[in-house]
């Protein structure tokens, strides 16, 4: 059982990984050269998309975000931020947004398979879940920028996120308490998609040959 400080802990690693996600989607909007309300969707599909769609599948209601809407304000306060950064004529080292995303993407993965589990969704559907939770957001925010979605092409970004569930999900099989296995799926997370982004590692294309 979680004590109230985990637990708390956990919501808060929550909410920020929420307005990492929702700064990607910024930052598409304004590479789009978008106006308030686009930057707004971006940043709210980005940010809830993969969740949303997640438990609409398992069936829980109400949807995370309209029972808490904390996660709401967090994306508007990062759009308004996002957009009021664009002003400022400073730029954050390549790395820092890929690798914060990374930890909201870790954690994300975790939150989403354990959401599965508590729904009485088997191993398998559990990674998924966690899968859909950390990536779906993106996939639908390069959607909507007439994008190929980044997770289907050759960045190693869903492969993190299965590898990172199938931890979860084997930890919890073989008896360890919620909270190791969720920090040892998260470092496995991190491990594979940081180590991607520092050695620039890509899977390998599939292309037809003609």
């Amino acid at each position: 059982m979680n004590s109230p400080l985990i637990d708390q802990l956990v919501y808060l690693f929550d909410l920020f990984g929420t307005a990492v996600f929702a700064f990607s989607g910024v930052l598409v909007a304004g590479r789009l050269r978008m106006d308030a309300i686009g930057v707004i969707v971006l940043a709210a599909v980005t940010a809830i998309g993969g969740g949303t769609i997640r438990d609409l599948l398992i069936g829980a209601s109400p949807i995370f975000w309209i029972q808490d809407t904390t996660y709401l304000w967090v994306i508007l306060g990062t759009a308004a931020f996002g957009m009021w950064l664009a002003r400022v004529p400073r730029r954050l080292p390549w790395y820092v947004l890929p690798v914060a995303d990374a930890f909201g993407l870790a954690l994300f993965v975790v939150i989403g398979a354990k959401k599965a589990l508590l729904f009485g969704s088997s191993g398998m559907v559990a990674v998924v879940m966690g899968v859909i939770t950390g990536a779906g957001g993106g996939l639908i925010r390069d959607v909507l920028a007439r994008e190929v979605p980044m997770v289907l092409q050759k960045e190693i970004y869903a492969t993190a996120c299965i590898f990172g569930g199938i931890l979860y999900t084997s930890s919890l099989h073989f008896g360890l308490a919620h909270i190791p296995a969720m920090l040892i799926s998260m470092l496995g997370v991190l491990l594979v998609r940081v180590t991607a982004i520092f050695r620039h590692l890509s899977l390998p294309s599939f292309t037809l040959r003609e």
